[in-house]
């Protein structure tokens, strides 16, 4: 931090350019209240949401405060980098399970590594974004979900065959793929908007390539179908939800491969062909008629009685590479992880952070969690 201030200036000019939503941004972050920042910072909350709402600056010995409470340079709240506009409303699994204050940090950490993206593009070509245009009729049928799935497909060249890995998928045309800080499992997978990239945040929870590739699919069918949907719908988490099990494997396939009696020994060579598990490959058929109630509801007592993780394991989660392959060839340049913080504006362990959440191989070397200090 002391070589930050040496190169990119003062608490004084960090206060002169202060940013008010750059104070937002990092209290959310840190899971604090505006009377808790208040408190180690030695001013009012009432000074803190003036601030916040740019209503007042603080001045240079205030920022210095507010910065070492955040765990901040001061620069980080100067580094001039406008609040991304943000179309559409981030879309949470169930908002019933998660506090206020949980949300907001997980949109601040997707903020936050917005400006770490931001950085490496001045330097890297990632991905351009290639997504389709997709629009639901409304009301939407099952039949409209299943067609859009199966035109999504198309457009990324699928063919008739499964899907090698999703979140790489996701990843080449240009989505940003990061695995959630390990905080909470109330805090799912679920997708935003930063800016000109749409942005999906798979939980760490889940170690299971199956579960890894219905959440990075149910993400891509928030973003394509649910533009300016507002988020909790059961509605569209079950739109979703279809829509990653059509894109996954489309019922055309799946009909004519799923077994027509219960045999699990051929429900695991299809878990394995398609990367579906067992419970998905069971209500596929079962919602195809394939598999009558009865047969359905002993399926589904057997899988609860096997209990979680489901038999047939396939292997960890399938995880993000893109930005960690891009830090790779930026330190083969011979850039550090601290310059690159420095031109982040914030901690080297707030990078790490970042690049460990976009880069499995270094996931075990800086795992880190949301604190609130």
């Amino acid at each position: 931090m002391s070589s930050a201030r040496s190169r990119s200036g003062t608490p004084a000019l960090a206060a002169a350019a202060f940013q008010a939503s750059a104070l937002t941004l990092a209290r959310r972050w840190r899971r604090l209240s505006k009377k808790e920042l208040a408190q180690q910072a030695g001013v009012t909350a009432a000074a803190v949401s003036q601030y916040e709402l740019g209503q007042s600056r603080p001045s240079a010995s205030v920022l210095g405060r507010l910065a070492l409470a955040l765990a901040m340079p001061v620069e980080f709240f100067a580094a001039g980098f406008p609040t991304p506009v943000t179309p559409g409303h981030a879309q949470f699994r169930s908002l019933r399970a998660t506090t206020q204050a949980e949300r907001d940090q997980a949109l601040a950490f997707g903020e936050i590594a917005w400006r770490v993206v931001d950085v490496i593009e001045r330097h890297v070509h990632l991905p351009e974004l290639r997504l389709p245009q997709l629009d639901l009729p409304e009301p939407a049928t099952a039949a409209d979900v299943e067609a859009a799935a199966l035109h999504a497909r198309t457009a990324f060249g699928l063919g008739e065959e499964p899907i090698p890995h999703a979140v790489r998928l996701l990843e080449a045309h240009g989505v940003i793929v990061l695995t959630l800080p390990d905080v909470s499992d109330r805090v799912d997978a679920f997708s935003h908007w930063y800016g000109q990239r749409p942005f999906v945040f798979i939980s760490p929870a889940k170690n299971d390539k199956a579960r890894s590739r219905m959440d990075a699919s149910h993400e891509l069918g928030h973003l394509l179908l649910h533009h300016d949907a507002e988020p909790g719908s059961q509605l569209l988490e079950r739109q979703a939800t279809s829509f990653a099990s059509q894109f996954l494997a489309p019922t055309h396939r799946l009909r004519e491969e799923l077994p027509g009696r219960l045999d699990f020994d051929r429900l695991h060579q299809l878990k394995r062909r398609w990367g579906l598990s067992l419970k998905a490959l069971v209500y596929r058929g079962h919602e195809m008629g394939i598999y009558r109630d009865h047969t359905y509801r002993r399926a589904m007592a057997m899988l609860a009685e096997w209990g979680y993780p489901e038999p047939g394991d396939l292997g960890p989660r399938e995880a993000p590479s893109i930005i960690g392959h891009a830090i790779g060839l930026l330190t083969s340049r011979g850039t550090t992880l601290d310059e690159l913080a420095l031109r982040a504006a914030m901690p080297v362990e707030l990078l790490q952070t970042i690049v460990a959440a976009g880069a499995p191989h270094m996931l075990d070397q800086h795992q880190a969690a949301f604190t609130r200090s």
